[in-house]
């Protein structure tokens, strides 16, 4: 009986991302009644579980830190694909679906998702260790990304109000690919040991233990479920957008939750996989996940939507607020203060979550 449990468990993770992509295609564009709103919510749960599950075992095998890098980008690839056929959709309301979402990607896992795994491993292992070379690179990649595309257009005036103008708005984008493209370039070529987890006493841990490595026929199959997975992910998130929506609306909160509700969707999948990795004391993995994920979602959100803009006919509203602002810079002086004695305690983890909260509250009462 064990040993069949066992089997069931592990073949739902390769039958639930193919059920997702199956009710996506059904339901793709089509107004949902609430009997199909709930068969969807749950199908979407269960795809990000399973993409969990794929995205560790493709770690695994590739090792860190391409590892964690491989869920990012995938994560952020098709995030942005969902944002660029909102905006398509939306209009001029979808204005700040950009700006909105990817800050919202940045506060979640630059305080949410950090601020959880800090707190889990401080908890469980006494103090989370982690390479401050390698995460403080991140955070210092993360903070420019984000000032350039998220802050400047509120102050640019070549174009009235907080957009910019073509040519800022293409050096914007080509700055930020070449940006990530150096990071990741550090983070896997040069200075791989910078991002790989370290022992209490600092030393490297190049490799994983936890479990046997699978074969490359495994994690072949699972990259594919991988990308099944996310697919169902984002897209399902899209489907359930409308009622999302509405019931934003009808609760009197601002547009723009919409954007923090779809992030919270879509950014689901990594969350568990970091605080699973800040459990086993991997906490340098799910630094990695956590900022990776805002770096992708920033360096390769706006190269796209500025390429959207060639047919998107609305307005583009990339400048944050002045709350938003005070927010971000709040947010890169505690990661800079958390990231330089390479360790934390549940202070810190605390801190962070507090940020988050008060992120959350001011996006819901502005």
């Amino acid at each position: 009986m064990i040993v069949r449990l066992r089997s069931l468990a592990t073949q739902w993770t390769f039958v639930v991302p193919v059920v997702a992509v199956v009710l996506l295609a059904f339901t793709w564009g089509r107004d949902l009644p609430g009997a199909v709103v709930v068969l969807v919510t749950l199908v979407l749960a269960g795809a990000v579980l399973a993409a969990v599950h794929h995205a560790e075992v493709v770690a695994h095998r590739v090792g860190e830190p391409f590892g964690s890098l491989v869920l990012a980008v995938a994560v952020t690839i098709i995030e942005v694909a969902l944002i660029v056929a909102l905006m398509a959709d939306g209009g001029d309301k979808s204005s700040t679906l950009a700006r909105d979402t990817v800050f919202a990607a940045v506060m979640i896992t630059c305080n949410g998702i950090v601020g959880l795994c800090l707190l889990v491993a401080s908890l469980r292992h006494g103090l989370a260790v982690f390479n401050a070379e390698g995460t403080g690179a991140a955070l210092a990649t993360v903070a420019t990304l984000a000032t350039l595309s998220l802050v400047f257009p509120t102050f640019t005036t070549s174009k009235p109000g907080p957009e910019f103008s073509s040519s800022q708005l293409t050096f914007a984008a080509l700055a930020s690919l070449i940006l990530y493209g150096l990071f990741v370039t550090t983070q896997t070529v040069r200075h791989r040991d910078y991002f790989l987890p370290i022992t209490r006493q600092g030393e490297v841990i190049d490799a994983d233990d936890h479990a046997d490595t699978p074969s490359g026929r495994e994690a072949g199959i699972s990259l594919g479920l991988l990308g099944l997975a996310l697919v169902g992910v984002v897209g399902l998130a899209k489907g359930v957008s409308p009622t999302i929506e509405s019931g934003v609306e009808a609760a009197g909160m601002p547009h723009s939750v919409v954007g923090v509700i779809i992030a919270l969707l879509v950014l689901l999948p990594e969350t568990i996989a970091a605080v699973r990795s800040a459990r086993r004391d991997r906490v340098q993995t799910s630094l990695n996940l956590a900022l990776g994920s805002a770096m992708a979602s920033i360096g390769l959100t706006i190269p796209a939507v500025a390429l959207a803009t060639i047919w998107l006919s609305g307005p583009l509203v990339l400048g944050l607020g002045s709350t938003q602002m005070v927010l971000l810079a709040l947010t890169v002086v505690v990661s800079s203060l958390t990231v330089v004695p390479g360790r934390a305690t549940p202070l810190q983890g605390g801190v962070h979550l507090v940020i988050f909260a008060a992120y959350l509250e001011l996006a819901i009462n502005p």
